[in-house]
């Protein structure tokens, strides 16, 4: 199939500006970019993107699908289509499902599944250990031969050091990553909030900076011993970045990932004890941890964002703070958000934002997505820059709307995703 996208504004690095552009998309790939004019189309499907930004799909590196075993909150086809339509063309899922993605036959169920969808790539995670319980590694060859992109416990920390080092050393002998979920049990155990001036006015138990830095800590020694590439998980605090800065500079083979939530909302604006929808983990560090974490995303400490899209029953988050689950849905937000917030007021530039959700998680992950030129996989977003709304969770395609950001008005709404050619979503 051929497609030609004409009119579009392309973000240009060299001159740090947006370009009209004219994409011509073959056999599922980028056929040519070229300056915009007059141009024979022929007999192509033709989308007129003047005005709007075309950029390289984005890739959400950390997300929650919920299936096998959950699909009353999300499933691969639900997903994957809330996914398209916040612009992401490649999407990674976490294996704590029931069961648990700890064997090849499960990472298989998702890959089909999720080709029977023919909507966004899907990337699987598969478990460290036998049904996350940290007790038994699982078989990493097998996990990988089956299409496995990397190997987390995600949802829960490894407690054990020498699990983790074994897991490290294994990974490294197969040349594949390991991603961690930063978190000492010992330290958060009956809390849901942070150590803070929310749970300091409230009267509860914190959830202190030290349960995440800890881990990350312990397994960049690990990590340096071992020689894995290691990849710390939604950082949230100013500790965590601090180590990391601080193993990068030795030459420690790790990276980092943070979510939109972390990067905007603080402990602070959490509005009382009610909505459970504030309710993620980790959870909404100090003001303080968000301006480090803004600064480690803008020097490179942290190398990409990711959504960490947890959705959730509505019956379920109504249980109240102490009972509900952890987690937000986040990919029909997520550049909104970070456009509005940080874009828009000057703080970023766009090529910098679309960059931290398009080429550095393909870096990091060494995906052949991520890049808007000649040759490349055609996985693309189109982005009204302009369009203005506010944010309505009764439209979300996720079967789940746990968001806390309902009601913000916010710009830059993907309007077309585009995968590998085809027109995913279009609005």
């Amino acid at each position: 199939m051929s497609l030609w996208i004409i009119n579009g504004n392309v973000w240009n690095e060299e001159s740090g500006k947006l370009e009209q552009k004219h994409i011509r998309v073959s056999d599922g790939r980028i056929a040519e970019v070229v300056d915009a004019g007059v141009i024979d189309t022929g007999s192509a499907e033709v989308i007129d993107a003047a005005g709007k930004l075309v950029s390289a799909g984005f890739i959400d590196m950390h997300v929650h699908l919920r299936d096998p075993g959950f699909e009353h909150k999300e499933d691969i086809v639900t997903g994957s289509r809330s996914a398209a339509k916040g612009g992401f063309t490649t999407i990674a899922c976490m294996p704590n499902t029931r069961p648990v993605i700890d064997k090849p036959e499960t990472v298989k169920y998702v890959l089909d599944k999720a080709a029977e969808a023919g909507l966004v790539k899907v990337l699987p995670y598969a478990a460290i250990t036998k049904n996350e319980l940290g007790r038994e590694l699982t078989d990493f060859a097998a996990l990988k031969e089956a299409g496995a992109i990397g190997f987390t416990d995600d949802g829960v920390g490894v407690q054990n050091a020498q699990m983790m080092k074994n897991a490290m050393a294994l990974a490294k002998s197969l040349d594949m990553p390991v991603i961690a979920h930063c978190e000492d049990d010992s330290l958060v155990e009956g809390a849901w909030a942070s150590e803070g001036e929310f749970s300091r006015k409230h009267g509860i138990k914190g959830i202190p900076n030290e349960s995440e830095a800890i881990h990350v800590g312990r397994d960049v020694l690990l990590a340096e011993a071992t020689g894995v590439h290691y990849h710390v998980c939604h950082v949230s605090t100013e500790q965590s970045v601090r180590l990391i800065r601080l193993a990068k500079s030795i030459g420690v083979s790790v990276t980092a990932e943070v979510c939109p939530h972390h990067l905007l909302l603080s402990d602070e604006d959490i509005p009382g004890l009610d909505d459970a929808n504030w309710k993620m983990n980790p959870p909404l560090r100090t003001p303080r941890d968000v301006q480090a974490v803004i600064e480690g995303l803008e020097d490179g400490t942290l190398d990409m964002i990711v959504t960490d899209h947890a959705p959730h029953s509505a019956e379920e988050k109504a249980r109240g703070v102490d009972l509900a689950p952890f987690g937000i849905v986040g990919f029909e937000t997520a550049f909104p958000l970070l456009y509005t917030k940080f874009v828009a007021t000057g703080k970023w530039t766009l090529g910098f934002l679309l960059q931290r959700m398009t080429k550095d998680p393909a870096r990091v992950f060494r995906l052949e997505t991520g890049r808007l030129e000649q040759g490349a996989p055609a996985d693309l977003t189109i982005v009204d820059l302009e369009s203005e709304r506010a944010v309505d969770p009764s439209t979300f395609l996720s079967k789940s709307n746990n968001t806390p950001f309902g009601g913000w008005e916010l710009k830059g709404w993907p309007v077309a995703t585009i995968v590998d050619g085809k027109i995913v979503w279009s609005e």
